[in-house]
């Protein structure tokens, strides 16, 4: 692993929230394409058209259980007056060699079951008496308790019209059609069409691997006994489920003491299972910023890009550090330590990284215009962006917490983000604002 030092110019500037981003994905590709079976293709990419090699459904089926019969066989049929019909056996889903239906005919069949030759219609059992001689039934009995039903007459009391309850071959999808097509994002559905048209492995984009370590020596993990001076360390939670919110794998590193050397090598450690290496804390301007100290510094014969911190004119999230480490030069991006810091830095910058990686072209949260709800103006310093956490609904954004909260309690309540613009010094309630959409 290896950092370099810190341009001059770098030190100096103050960078736009939005010239960070663009400089950040810049230097970002998206993860080489590789094939994957289905359950581990899911919320992958796909990189391939993908068509459908037969049609589906692949047969004429029954939509309904009930009796295949011909549609002059019920015509006229009612309540009163049924069509009597020789049931001549049953069609089950998955029989390859179903039994033809003759004149005065029909056929058990069940949903799903393919159309037997001579049939044109399907009748559903609610609209028969199932066999029994009596008034119309709710159902079918079991084959295994009453075998003989398969036999014998059924009366129908309605007729039914050509094709009825019965789904047509290839009215799904024809062979041949576009099934999913490069760029979509495998959920649920996708994974079941891929596997109704016989695909049981797709090329994709991986997921990325996504490594998130916190720093300070005052952090302590959840469950464990706070002593003076200590925190319990929720960043490294927060940045790890925010991961794998936004699509990738989230491994979650504990808390690094605020040492270089130890930092240094739990990077290189972590390294071997990281597409994106995310760190939180210690990138301020503070003797123990640990995370700015042991990755500015160049170390000789080491490989890697080197590390870049910066000041941006956001608040909060002022001070940013971006780069990429280790011989693969795999992308670090370190942010603030503070919990509000670190999650409007995650949404801002990390997570465009994460859908980067994943070859997604609409990396950002959605944007809205708010008419903001508030009992005073929200007030920016001069040449400051502030990102206020909000609850958005209907048009109207309400702040929560207020500008100066940096308590995890008001990010908990938040659903959107409230740019304040560099230009604006206050924001009177009442006005259009530009809100960043998180949920």
């Amino acid at each position: 692993m290896s950092a370099a030092t810190t341009p001059a110019t770098g030190q100096d500037r103050v960078w736009t929230v939005d010239e960070h981003l663009e400089d950040i994905l810049a230097a970002v590709r998206p993860l080489d394409p590789i094939e994957l079976q289905l359950l581990d293709a899911q919320g992958c990419v796909l990189v391939e058209d993908v068509t459908v090699p037969v049609s589906l459904p692949p047969f004429d089926n029954s939509s309904m259980d009930g009796y295949a019969v011909r549609v002059a066989d019920v015509a006229g049929a009612a309540e009163d007056f049924p069509a009597v019909l020789t049931v001549v056996g049953d069609v089950a889903a998955g029989a390859a060699n179903p039994i033809r239906v003759g004149p005065g005919q029909a056929a058990r069949i069940m949903t799903g079951a393919p159309l037997p030759p001579g049939a044109e219609a399907v009748v559903p059992v609610e609209w028969t008496d199932g066999g029994l001689g009596g008034g119309p039934v709710s159902g079918m009995r079991a084959r295994s308790l009453s075998p003989e039903d398969a036999s014998g007459q059924v009366r129908v009391h309605r007729p039914a019209k050509d094709r009825a309850h019965v789904r047509a071959r290839g009215s799904d999808v024809q062979a041949g059609d576009l099934a999913l097509a490069a760029g979509t994002v495998l959920g649920p559905p996708q994974i079941a069409l891929l596997a109704a048209i016989g695909r049981g492995a797709v090329r994709v984009r991986p997921r990325p691997r996504v490594v998130v370590l916190s720093t300070g020596s005052e952090l302590v993990q959840p469950d464990e006994q706070l002593a003076n001076g200590q925190i319990y360390d929720s960043n490294s939670f927060a940045l790890t489920a925010a991961a794998r919110d936004a699509g990738a794998i989230g491994y979650r590193v504990g808390a690094v003491a605020d040492d270089p050397d130890t930092l240094r090598s739990t990077i290189e450690d972590q390294l071997v299972r990281a597409d994106l290496m995310v760190t939180t804390g210690g990138v301020s301007v503070g003797a123990y910023d640990v995370v700015k100290e042991a990755l500015s510094a160049v170390a000789e014969g080491e490989e890697g890009g080197g590390v870049d911190f910066r000041r941006l004119a956001m608040q909060p999230g002022k001070p940013q550090g971006f780069g990429s480490v280790g011989p693969q030069h795999t992308p670090l991006l370190a942010l603030p330590g503070n919990p509000v810091s670190s999650y409007v830095s995650f949404e801002l910058f990390v997570r465009p990284v994460i859908r980067t990686l994943m070859g997604l072209k609409d990396v950002r949260r959605p944007r809205t215009r708010a008419v903001l709800s508030a009992e005073k103006a929200l007030t920016s310093p001069a040449g400051r962006r502030q990102f206020l956490r909000g609850r958005y609904a209907d048009g109207t954004v309400t702040p929560v917490g207020g500008a100066g909260s940096h308590l995890v309690a008001a990010l908990a309540q938040a659903d959107a983000l409230i740019v304040v613009p560099e230009e604006d010094t206050s924001v009177e309630p009442g006005t259009e604002v530009e809100v960043v959409l998180l949920g």
